[in-house]
């Protein structure tokens, strides 16, 4: 039993891993539309989904994580908080301990 509780971490990382890729393939060509002019939203957009792009490449899929035709500084500005974001709920939730429940109830004084 306790090789099984061993293997849970890795299993539900791997589980995790394969949804997430499969997720970015399906939505991958929405983020991207057919129009060239992407601009802060965007950028934001795809920096935030970026790291979803890494069980979708080890699964063999190519896809995109980055406007390559998009040279505005919006578009980059937007791109490095879509990151920063990604990575402050990721990490943040990660390191996250709620604190311990206060009482605030009064001592029994009736003895």
């Amino acid at each position: 039993m306790k090789w099984a509780r061993c293997l849970a971490g890795p299993v539900r990382v791997l589980v995790v891993g394969l949804l997430l890729g499969w997720l970015y393939d399906v939505a991958g060509p929405g983020l991207y539309p057919r129009s060239g002019d992407y601009g802060f939203f965007y950028g934001a957009l795809h920096g935030a989904f970026m790291p979803m792009a890494l069980p979708a490449l080890l699964m063999g899929r190519d896809v995109k994580i980055f406007s390559s035709g998009e040279t505005g500084r919006l578009y980059k500005l937007g791109y490095i908080a879509g990151i920063n974001a990604c990575g402050l709920v990721v990490f943040g939730s990660a390191f996250w301990r709620p604190r311990p429940k206060v009482s605030t109830a009064s001592p029994d004084r009736s003895q």
